[in-house]
């Protein structure tokens, strides 16, 4: 729990992946300030999660984040998490299922 522990990695992790630029994942994550997502995105960073490329040809600079093989191995079970949560909305009816 020490990898996806608190309220936005777990989502993060999973909009990634797919390899996406900083600007993607934060339009994805509108309900995130942006302050979150870059402190969660460096946590997971330390952690051996995720991988940040920076491409300094351009200006502006571009950065994209993607999972690192680590990374991958989680998403199996977020998904299973994913789906568990999904059915228990089902039969509560409390919580919108969102697809």
């Amino acid at each position: 729990m020490n990898y996806i522990g608190g309220k936005w990695k777990a989502v993060i992790l999973i909009h990634l992946v797919e390899k996406k630029r900083y600007n993607e994942l934060r339009k994805e994550l509108s309900m995130v300030t942006e302050r979150t997502i870059s402190l969660q995105l460096k946590e997971l960073e330390e952690d051996g999660l995720i991988k940040r490329t920076v491409y300094r040809i351009n200006t502006p600079v571009k950065v994209e984040y993607e999972l690192t093989a680590f990374g991958q191995t989680l998403i199996p079970v977020l998904n299973i998490i994913a789906d568990w949560g999904k059915e228990t909305a089902k039969k509560n009816r409390r919580i919108k299922v969102v697809k």
